[in-house]
């Protein structure tokens, strides 16, 4: 199998082109968290190590980021303005890097070296794979990939157990798209049959608990809003366990 999550971990990988995928690393939300009175240290060397470490573990030669790098948005905090470089400076010592610009993402090209491949918002394809954040509509040339891959939406379950106790846990969304959908917009024969939701990376965030939403049957992803089937789309946690179908959580 081509595509495949890692163990306990919030990125995939993708054997046949040795990629590994991550996306939402929200590098500084130390500082919003700061103002708010949550102090916390600069988490973004254990985050290097951490994904140097999946490096090492998948083999990859590649290593793709769907977006949202950086958190000050609009924008920059002096903690990502001296950070990041250095990030991607000892990342691409690695491994071949590829970034897909999100919303948080401004200023972020004025802080990357020229050995980072850096792509708007549209995303960007390598072999049968579409890679793009997920806050505005992809390229059109992304559906001629067999599988699209996001982030942006920071997919999590709300649990409760019977004496009221709460738990939230990062999920995988698979989903299965409407091609004729796709053709209709799009105006091209789509190769696409599936796209994956890829959970936030950075564990300080919030997610969006898609099974308490406030508006049912809506998402922050217009390719979800428009083309997904529901009930055909799966839910796994981070462990593998499935959960079911999206039509039974939203």
């Amino acid at each position: 199998m081509a595509i495949k999550f890692v163990l306990n971990e919030p990125a995939l990988f993708l054997d046949d082109i040795q990629a590994l995928v991550i996306g939402d690393l929200h590098i500084g939300i130390e500082y919003e968290l700061g103002k708010s009175g949550i102090n916390l240290p600069a988490q973004v060397k254990k985050m290097q190590k951490k994904i140097e470490n999946l490096i090492r573990k998948t083999k990859s030669k590649h290593l793709v980021i769907l977006g949202d790098i950086k958190h000050q948005v609009p924008g920059i905090s002096y903690l990502e303005e001296t950070s990041i470089p250095r990030f991607f400076m000892e990342l691409k010592e690695k491994t071949k890097v590829y970034v897909c610009l999100g919303n948080h993402d401004t200023f972020l090209k004025e802080l990357l070296s020229e050995e980072i491949e850096i792509y708007d918002s549209r995303g960007f394809a390598i072999k049968n794979y579409g890679f793009f954040h997920g806050h505005a509509w992809p390229s059109k040339q992304l559906f001629l990939c067999k599988y699209l891959i996001t982030s942006h939406v920071h997919p999590t379950l709300l649990f409760t157990d019977r004496l009221g106790h709460r738990i939230i846990e990062p999920v995988w969304i698979r989903c299965k798209l409407d091609r004729a959908k796709i053709e209709k917009k799009y105006k091209i024969k789509s190769k696409t049959t599936e796209m994956i939701i890829v959970p936030a990376f950075n564990k300080l965030l919030s997610g969006s608990n898609i099974n308490v939403s406030k508006i049912k049957n809506e998402f922050i992803n217009p390719v979800m809003n428009e083309f997904v089937k529901k009930d055909k789309s799966d839910l796994y946690l981070l462990d593998g366990t499935y959960l079911g179908r999206l039509r039974d959580f939203g």
